[in-house]
């Protein structure tokens, strides 16, 4: 009797696992259709990018806003540098060509671990700028933080909220 008992529950136990499963089966001929549905699912749920040129331009509204905030007026900094592209440093010295202290390229600089930056052509203190550009937002604005660093002591950063009006990028909001 005992042996039918076990024979019962072995049975049904082997039997509901079969019932129990929920994932799909995928027959020969449903390949290609489950494959590009999820093809396109994963391209329809990839993260937006901005392109390359509207970077550029949101880094320029940043920069230009860090540039005038003269943080570097208490310090005796010879120089801003810019972490991002040699283009985009050169864009910066062509819209600010009589900057105070001068915007230069960063290897010019010599980064010492949480001590402040120096000029390498200089030996003096210096300034570094950053600006750090997140993913679109689903309106097509995007948020930025925009940083400035000069040690330990002297460093900050500002979030912006910008969109793009007009094929330009506008600064809606600064904290």
């Amino acid at each position: 009797m005992k042996a039918y008992l076990y024979l019962g529950l072995l049975l049904a136990l082997g039997t509901s696992g079969c019932y129990s499963n929920k994932e799909t089966i995928v027959f020969s001929d449903e390949k290609s259709t489950q494959a590009e549905a999820g093809t396109a699912a994963a391209v329809k749920n990839a993260p937006k990018k901005l392109s390359p040129a509207d970077e550029n331009l949101v880094e320029q509204q940043v920069f230009g806003y860090l540039l005038g905030r003269h943080f570097w007026d208490n310090g005796d900094y010879t120089a801003v540098f810019l972490q991002t592209s040699d283009e985009q440093v050169e864009t910066m010295q062509a819209l600010f060509p009589h900057h105070v202290p001068p915007i230069k390229l960063i290897y010019h600089a010599n980064l010492p671990s949480n001590r402040t930056p120096i000029d390498r052509d200089t030996g003096k203190p210096a300034m570094v700028l950053t600006a750090e550009t997140g993913e679109p937002n689903a309106d097509d604005s995007v948020d930025v933080i925009g940083r400035w660093y000069a040690g330990g002591a002297v460093t900050g950063f500002y979030s912006f909220h910008l969109h793009k009006a007009d094929g330009n990028w506008q600064i809606d909001s600064v904290n």
